[in-house]
């Protein structure tokens, strides 16, 4: 059954998603400048992987609107317009462009996919840190110290990761659904 251009199944997978973002953000470790290192990156990335461009974008802009709406999905069981509004507000806001760059390229390959990782990470970091020096009136190098410095580690890890389970996980159900 199919209304328009959205599917029962679409929105089947995007409610799924949005609910592994919710879960992956509670997964939340707290750090010194304010901006919790958390497993709701990976989540939005697996989402781009798996759903592509427009469904991942999809269960990432829901998730981020049921977070600014009041409901309790962001880390530590937050949410409002407040978190949305605050320091880490821009990288809930870059979620689902995220996630999109993240799709575009996973619909196109392997090497489309690193590409896409990539830039969706970038653009999920430039957000994060535009918004923290806004709100916090702190410069550039404060807002690189707090928003992407510790978090290059984790998010190559989380990236790599994401592509390569999710893709695997494409390959496996292409193949079992054309044998």
């Amino acid at each position: 059954m199919t209304s328009g251009n959205i599917s029962t199944k679409d929105i089947c997978l995007t409610g799924i998603f949005t609910a592994m973002m919710v879960v992956m953000a509670q997964i939340s470790i707290p750090m010194p400048l304010g901006v919790p290192m958390t497993m709701q990156t990976f989540a939005v990335s697996f989402a781009g992987v798996m759903l592509g461009a427009k469904r991942g974008f999809m269960a990432a802009a829901l998730y981020a609107l049921l977070g600014a709406a009041g409901l309790p999905v962001f880390a530590n069981f937050s949410g409002g317009l407040g978190i949305v509004m605050g320091p880490t507000g821009g990288f809930i806001m870059s979620f689902p462009i995220m996630a999109a760059l993240i799709g575009l390229g996973s619909e196109k390959g392997s090497r489309s996919l690193a590409i896409g990782l990539t830039v969706g990470t970038i653009v999920n970091f430039a957000a994060g840190m535009a918004m923290f020096s806004a709100v916090t009136g702190k410069g550039f190098g404060v807002a690189f110290s707090a928003c992407v410095l510790p978090f290059i580690p984790t998010a190559v890890i989380k990236a790599a990761a994401a592509g390569a389970l999710g893709f695997k996980i494409r390959k496996a159900e292409f193949r079992l659904r054309y044998r």
